[in-house]
């Protein structure tokens, strides 16, 4: 049995990285290494992300794409790291929240 933390860092955590990934390039038009530069990855894991080889196995409703949505906006504004981090998390429990994960 695996807990929801598990769930949540294995499956949940890719899945809203390849979501801001998506929205940061298709919105907001940066390139995948301003990307990478924002959440702090490499160049290759957000290819990875944009191509759905890592992050696809989970499908979000659209309720948890405007959370993104919205964090994705606010990350575009030089958001120091804590106040990134807390993003997240509030993201993640979202989707805790929304019954997605059990």
């Amino acid at each position: 049995m695996k807990t929801t933390c598990e769930v949540m860092v294995q499956k949940v955590l890719p899945a809203i990285r390849a979501e801001i990934a998506r929205v940061m390039f298709s919105e907001h038009r940066c390139t995948q290494q301003e990307i990478a530069d924002i959440l702090c990855l490499s160049r290759a894991a957000v290819s990875q992300y944009m191509s759905e080889k890592r992050g696809a196995e989970v499908d979000f409703p659209e309720e948890v794409r405007a959370e993104v949505r919205k964090f994705s906006a606010r990350l575009l504004k030089d958001m120091d790291q804590k106040d990134q981090v807390e993003g997240m998390c509030n993201i993640c429990r979202f989707v805790q929240h929304s019954g997605l994960v059990r």
